[in-house]
């Protein structure tokens, strides 16, 4: 995921998709006989040969990841020196769906939210087999967050743990130890206990967008364990986790303890540089806040673990991510896979990516990778961040990573969902509804008007 403020919502977003026709793609196999029963049609393969060759194009956004991925092409030739790599920036959510409907000019590779990888499953390779090796290395949500009907449909790139960043200065001005907060109901005493302090404060975030605001509900969320919709894709808003976490945003709004906003708008940045709003429940991504966009309190912030829902609970849901997935009807997708098994799992490529490089001179810090061996507390791979004081965010990152409970994945109705369920929560805020009466009117327009219309 991308952290710039530009692209976090199309980063993280989801695709309702019609899909009506059936993709298919080359017959990739590895030539060993005892391979033929695992090699389905589906099913990718890795090339057979020593010295694979061939031409491969791969889609990223535009911007700086894609400069990031673009200089570990050369390490990747040094790997591969027979396969070129022609590197393309693309408009995906533009253009990927009606390039695999029609099957014209499909690319081998394309980075995609993992939110959308559900939609498109129909259309991509089942990489089971080729990530056999690395799967029990791999975070566990994002290996279920890719996986469909048993099939896993991308290759993971990052993870992005939740967690609280704080003004720290401004805290420590007013008396209040950010550090003693372990769960959101220590969390509500100390925003009421900085409001005393500092009156007319609204100290934690509540955010104003409702597509947004429905990706950080699911951050809570997937500390409980649960998420919109269960590995099926069958509705479950209709719970007690759903039910706890909405009556706690319901009184930070109730309380005026919270300062709605939409992500690093201007209201948003000015409530931040004033003292105003002091905590910041989102994913790591906000680092690029005080690094780039928090000017005046830049220093000042710092990051921990997010809270638990209750005592020894998950410190740690995930909010966005994104993965790397391959076409059925790309050309070479086996060869691609070798670009991506480079990238991500040999560590001259996830060091390129997220280690010192042009484009991130301090490294990559906006995400941490969903590898384990390449996110090792005692190895960083990025630098500490001046921004948040010269915090050693990376390894506060790991640490809260690790605590992700496992997911599943987010249906192909899930933006469809923001027009009820992201809708609702803000009209919750506005006082126009209970946190009962969002699940109720939200599970029966979701389930009325997506579920039942798949």
């Amino acid at each position: 995921m991308h952290p710039k403020k530009n692209t976090a919502a199309a980063a993280a977003g989801a695709l309702t998709l019609a899909i009506t026709l059936t993709a298919c793609g080359p017959s990739i196999t590895s030539g060993a006989p005892d391979d033929a029963e695992a090699a389905s049609v589906d099913r990718l393969q890795a090339p057979a040969t020593e010295s694979p060759r061939g031409e491969i194009t791969i889609w990223d956004r535009s911007g700086d990841l894609f400069n990031v991925f673009d200089a570990v092409i050369d390490d990747f030739n040094e790997v591969y020196p027979d396969i070129t790599v022609h590197h393309e920036a693309v408009d995906i959510d533009a253009k990927l769906q009606n390039t695999l409907i029609t099957g014209t000019d499909v690319p081998d590779g394309v980075f995609l939210d993992d939110a959308k990888v559900a939609g498109f499953s129909e259309y991509l390779w089942d990489l089971s087999d080729v990530l056999a090796p690395y799967t029990d290395d791999i975070a566990p949500q994002k290996i279920d967050v890719n996986s469909l009907d048993g099939a896993i449909h991308g290759v993971p790139f990052d993870l992005d743990p939740g967690l609280l960043f704080y003004n720290e200065t401004a805290l420590t001005d007013a008396g209040v130890d950010a550090t003693q907060i372990e769960t959101y109901d220590d969390l509500l005493e100390a925003a009421r206990e900085y409001q005393e302090a500092v009156p007319g404060s609204a100290p934690i975030h509540l955010e104003q967008s409702a597509f947004l605001g429905q990706l950080q509900l699911e951050m809570y969320a997937g500390q409980l364990g649960t998420s919109i919709a269960d590995e099926n894709g069958e509705l479950r808003l209709d719970s007690d986790e759903y039910r706890q976490v909405l009556g706690w945003l319901d009184t930070v709004n109730q309380e005026g303890l919270g300062t709605r906003a939409e992500y690093l708008s201007p209201s948003d940045v000015g409530a931040l540089e004033s003292g105003d709003q002091v905590f910041y429940p989102w994913a790591i991504w906000f680092s690029f806040a005080p690094e780039q966009q928090l000017t005046e309190t830049s220093g000042d912030w710092r990051a921990m673990p997010l809270p638990a829902w209750e005592d020894g609970g998950a410190r740690s849901g995930a909010m966005g991510g994104s993965s790397f997935v391959l076409p059925k009807d790309g050309e070479n997708a086996d060869l691609a896979w070798l670009f991506y098994e480079f990238l991500m799992f040999h560590e001259d490529g996830y060091r390129a990516v997220w280690g010192e490089n042009d484009t991130y001179p301090n490294g990559l810090a906006t995400s941490i990778p969903a590898y384990s061996p390449a996110a090792d507390p005692a190895n960083p791979l990025f630098g500490p961040v001046q921004g948040l004081g010269g915090q050693d965010l990376w390894t506060t990152a790991v640490e809260a990573g690790e605590q992700i409970p496992g997911g599943a994945p987010a249906p192909a109705w899930w933006t469809g969902a923001v027009d009820y369920l992201g809708t609702n929560v803000q009209r919750m805020y506005d006082g126009d509804m209970t946190p009962d009466e969002v699940i109720e009117q939200s599970t029966a327009d979701i389930q009325t008007n997506l579920v039942d219309r798949q």
